[in-house]
């Protein structure tokens, strides 16, 4: 692949002492397919090399979005990583069409490139304790949650899924999550199962019928503080990936800072990198 590389030093935005990540990277991937997985979301793989490719579930990169006739986007856009396969060479992201930089991504076509930097961030750490983990996410979410559920399956810890949205065909990831070997549930606001009513009795008979001992979710700020009230009853914990806008993506700029729990009284962090992902308790 014929790209221009740029290590960044993790130690030119943050005390060491926070630090658990390889080097950021920029380069130019050259865009191996972009389609439609429906009429919401786009689906897009580059050809990337080994270093971007030493990715944890849960970090994002920061891609450098087109000026085009229609758009013109400033920042970078921080988006999850959907996929990462080393013996491809590939990199994914899926993602919605919502504003001016998605808008403006969604114009590119495959034999393009595009400017990207990362793996950043810290991710998912599924403890020795957590056997019998739950993910719980609603659109874009579920994406975030995909290299999760590759992680899970190469652990042999069984998974169960419960995908949300708003009509079942805008549900992503399902069939991604079977192949992992988890089980899928699905709800929807125009089945109306996704309400955190629903939701809570259902989660509740998987701890009771399933043993669920960690949870795991992205997307939605409803369904993570019903996450929350159901761990502190049953003494559940789990890790959440935030959403949060960003400038510099790299911890420099301090836009993506907000308030989390610790046990000293309230903390504020940068998402960008002490997040994006945290302890589900502590989020805020």
């Amino acid at each position: 692949m014929s790209a221009s590389l740029r290590a960044i030093s993790d130690s030119a935005f943050a005390p060491a002492a926070l630090l658990r990540q390889p080097s950021i990277h920029e380069l130019e991937a050259r865009i191996k397919s972009h389609e439609w997985v429906n009429g919401q979301y786009r689906l897009m793989v580059l050809a990337a090399p080994d270093c971007v490719l030493d990715c944890r579930p849960g970090q994002f990169f920061h891609l450098l979005c087109p000026q085009t006739d229609r758009f013109q986007p400033y920042f970078r856009r921080p988006m999850s990583i959907y996929g990462y396969d080393r013996e491809r060479g590939e990199l994914s992201f899926l993602y919605k069409v919502a504003g001016t930089g998605t808008g403006a991504l969604a114009e590119l076509e495959a034999g393009g490139t595009l400017n990207i930097v990362g793996p950043i961030g810290q991710g998912f750490e599924i403890r020795p304790e957590w056997q019998r983990p739950l993910l719980l996410a609603r659109g874009v979410g579920l994406a975030t949650l995909a290299p999760l559920a590759k992680e899970c399956a190469s652990l042999g810890r069984p998974l169960t899924a419960i995908c949300s949205a708003r009509f079942p065909e805008l549900l992503m990831s399902t069939d991604l999550f079977r192949d992992c070997g988890a089980e899928v549930i699905t709800v929807t606001d125009e089945e109306g199962n996704s309400g955190v009513e629903s939701l809570t009795a259902l989660i509740e008979g998987l701890i009771a019928t399933r043993g669920i001992d960690a949870f795991f979710t992205c997307g939605s700020s409803r369904l993570m503080r019903m996450l929350q009230d159901i761990g502190t009853r049953h003494g559940i914990g789990g890790q959440v990936a935030l959403e949060q806008h960003m400038a510099c993506g790299i911890g420099m700029c301090q836009a993506c800072v907000r308030p989390f729990r610790r046990a000293d009284g309230a903390v504020n962090l940068r998402v960008c990198r002490e997040g994006p992902v945290f302890d589900l308790q502590e989020a805020m």
